[in-house]
């Protein structure tokens, strides 16, 4: 029997991995090989959130929690969402508690794609939109961001890009791969565009606490007329360092979130109930957790855009997440041939731009979630390497 034609045509159609292909390659290769490909800190979780999930475990903790989420962790969410970034939501009806942010991601596109209906999504992007849309039966229509704009989505590329078949636009900033943020006043000239038409935000604010000055982070959902139709995503794995632990949340209108939690009862039927412990932890004394995290980041940020300069890389300096994204074209290579030549040469994975959309091929995306030593070394190594083939 050929189970290959028994496979859904919206899986098959979708590609693999190009991060987790050069993450399992640098693995399988031996000598000192530095990995910068994944988006995984190399923080251990602190303490304190550990502890309060080995302290979950002790009282024996292991049962189902509630589809939605324990309530105080929903009220911690809520009251976090507030004092941190001044916006409301009721914890009952308006927070449902996920596996990771993926999972809310996911939970969002498959609660209002039908098929045919088409998605906005600005690239270079995080991998997983373009394949929820498309195992949703949704049409994902692509606006190519430019480093001349600072890797934002501009209103008139939006405009441009809106049909009768729209249905949702996804937003990811501070963005993965590009480390792009945009501010109020930007955000708000996309809200102008789509204040007055059906068509709602998904809004992926994951890395909102690695910020860096002088940016600050601001949400659509706050802006007027658009938390309404805007559905906000964020988790633990990035700020928190708790990867692992897969925790994630999405805060919105009560008719959403419920039919997201619709879908979660049934696909995955709760979060992990340590997981949800230790992540009221990391909320009750959030700012401690995340201040010390973030300023190594901003640190490594810095030391790799200057280093990428002077290897002869034109860098847009991003001003969030963990992520530098320099143009490579300099060293005539595909972004594909650069990123497998300075694995094989020179024993450093990183990850092609063209893997975060077609407008991402030229560039590469080096993440800083790395330990210093590591990161120094790398670059070094970087230099070497663009210095043969500039020459070339």
């Amino acid at each position: 029997m050929n189970l290959e034609s028994f496979l859904s045509e919206s899986a098959r159609a979708i590609p693999p991995s190009a991060i987790r292909r050069f993450f399992d390659l640098a693995n399988e290769m031996k000598g000192h090989v530095i990995s910068l490909s994944i988006g995984e800190p190399d923080f251990v979780t602190p303490w304190s959130i550990r502890e309060a999930g080995i302290y979950s475990l002790e009282q024996g903790n292991t049962h189902y929690s509630p589809n939605q989420g324990f309530v105080r962790l929903r009220e911690a969410i809520a009251g976090y969402m507030q004092n941190r970034f001044q916006m409301t939501f009721d914890p009952h009806s308006e927070v449902v508690v996920t596996v990771g942010g993926s999972e809310a991601i996911d939970l969002c596109v498959r609660s209002v794609i039908n098929r045919g209906d088409e998605v906005i999504i600005p690239e270079p992007c995080f991998v997983a939109y373009k394949a929820c849309v498309q195992l949703a039966g949704g049409v994902a229509v692509s606006i190519p961001c430019r480093m001349e704009d600072g890797f934002k989505l501009m209103p008139e590329q939006l405009q441009a890009a809106l049909t009768p078949r729209t249905k949702l636009v996804m937003l990811g900033f501070p963005n993965n791969p590009t480390g792009a943020v945009m501010s109020r006043e930007e955000l708000d000239g996309l809200a102008a565009v789509l204040r007055d038409k059906p068509i709602l935000v998904l809004s992926d604010e994951l890395y909102a606490e690695l910020t860096y000055e002088p940016a600050v982070h601001a949400s659509i959902a706050s802006l007027d007329g658009m938390r309404e139709r805007t559905v906000v995503i964020s988790g633990f794995s990035k700020a928190f360092a708790m990867t692992g632990w897969r925790i994630g949340f999405a805060c919105g209108p009560a008719a959403l979130i419920g039919t997201m939690n619709k879908i979660h009862q049934y696909a995955i039927m709760c979060s992990p109930t340590t997981a949800q412990d230790a992540a009221l932890e990391a909320l009750n004394d959030s700012a401690r957790h995340v201040a010390g995290m973030r300023e190594e980041y901003n640190r490594r940020r810095r030391y790799v855009v200057q280093a990428c300069q002077e290897a002869g890389l034109n860098c847009f300096e991003p001003l969030g997440a963990f992520y530098v994204f320099p143009d490579i074209r300099s060293a005539g290579l595909s972004s594909t041939e650069f990123c497998e030549r300075f694995l094989q040469e020179e024993k450093v994975a990183i990850v092609p731009g063209n893997a975060f959309g077609s407008c991402g091929e030229g560039f590469v995306r080096i993440s800083y979630a790395a330990s210093m030593e590591n990161i120094r070394e790398a670059m070094q190594r970087l230099k070497s390497f663009t210095a043969r083939c500039i020459q070339k």
